[in-house]
């Protein structure tokens, strides 16, 4: 069963436009589940809105938003009412301008979506867009209304059809400085930095995301399935937690071991993605004897 569209309008890039929809790019089913059961009974709970001074259940019919314009007075206000307000962004992604993707700080990316043209008519000014986008290598920024809000966008050429990424506003993100502004800049021995590096090259890898799986909820299947069949839940070790590093050259160097130990016979990969020759490899051996050398002569100093 194919997805349900999030959005449809026009995408119009100047005097060119063409019909497009927007689908998620992810699927929110989840494998487990839970309903709110009334533990007495066995029946589920359900949910009722329920009048805030009475206390009595509020009927369907009877609900109505309302808007708060003072103590305890609200400005109602209709479903319909609020489906009549329409502006450009309601049925249009216009790009008001390009911009170098890379510029656009990672932090200000909220949820992607595909893009792609709803109907054969619009196939040919569709792909038309798209290619010159990827031709110039930039990256579109419009609005769109998703959801009664008006969203900044950016729109990028993706696969065989477009992705559309809503961005944060600037006011709602916080700024850099607000976290990272107390933190102090220690002075960091190099040859520490060498060692937590060759930590690193040992363990490159190609991005694989078919690898990811949610092991919580694999516990939590377990748990549900020996619950059906009458046995006790299995009893799950708990991960020791890790504490701060007292000797970081020690523990860096011990990574380093065991990163070796566990990579022998899976060479780094060099470039171009050929394993790394034995040069590398002694280079890297020799900086950590180095180091483990440095360090000695420092502590018997």
């Amino acid at each position: 069963m194919a997805p349900r569209p999030a959005w449809k309008g026009y995408l119009k890039l100047s005097l060119v436009s063409c019909a497009v929809e927007l689908t998620g790019t992810t699927d929110h089913s989840e494998k487990v589940s839970f309903r709110i059961i009334n533990r007495k009974t066995g029946n589920t709970v359900k949910r009722q809105y329920v009048d805030g001074v009475t206390g009595k259940p509020v009927e369907d019919d009877d609900e109505v938003k309302g808007y708060e314009i003072g103590d305890d007075e609200y400005l109602l206000v209709e479903e319909d009412e609020i489906d009549a307000v329409q502006i450009e962004s309601s049925h249009t992604l216009s790009i008001e301008h390009f911009v170098d993707r890379a510029d656009i700080p990672q932090i200000y990316f909220d949820t992607p979506y595909y893009v792609t043209p709803s109907d054969e008519v619009s196939e040919e000014a569709f792909a038309v867009i798209r290619e010159a986008m990827a031709r110039q290598k930039k990256a579109g920024i419009a609005r769109i209304v998703l959801y009664r809000r008006e969203r900044p966008v950016m729109i990028e050429p993706f696969d065989k059809g477009l992705l559309l990424t809503t961005l944060r506003y600037d006011k709602t993100v916080r700024k850099p400085d607000e976290i990272f502004g107390d933190l102090g800049k220690p002075k960091i021995d190099s040859e520490l930095i060498d060692l937590a590096t060759h930590i690193i090259d040992k363990k490159r890898a190609a991005f694989d995301p078919s690898g990811f799986e949610d092991r919580y909820e694999s516990a939590l299947l377990e748990l549900i399935q020996a619950k059906q069949k009458g046995k006790k839940p299995p009893v799950v070790q708990a991960a020791e937690k890790p504490a701060n590093v007292v000797n970081l050259f020690e523990a860096l160097k011990k990574s380093l071991a065991g990163d070796e130990g566990a990579g022998a016979g899976k060479p780094a990969p060099g470039k171009g993605g050929k394993a790394a020759g034995k040069p590398a490899a002694a280079k890297s051996s020799a900086s950590a004897r180095s180091s483990t050398k440095a360090a000695r002569t420092k502590k018997s100093a």
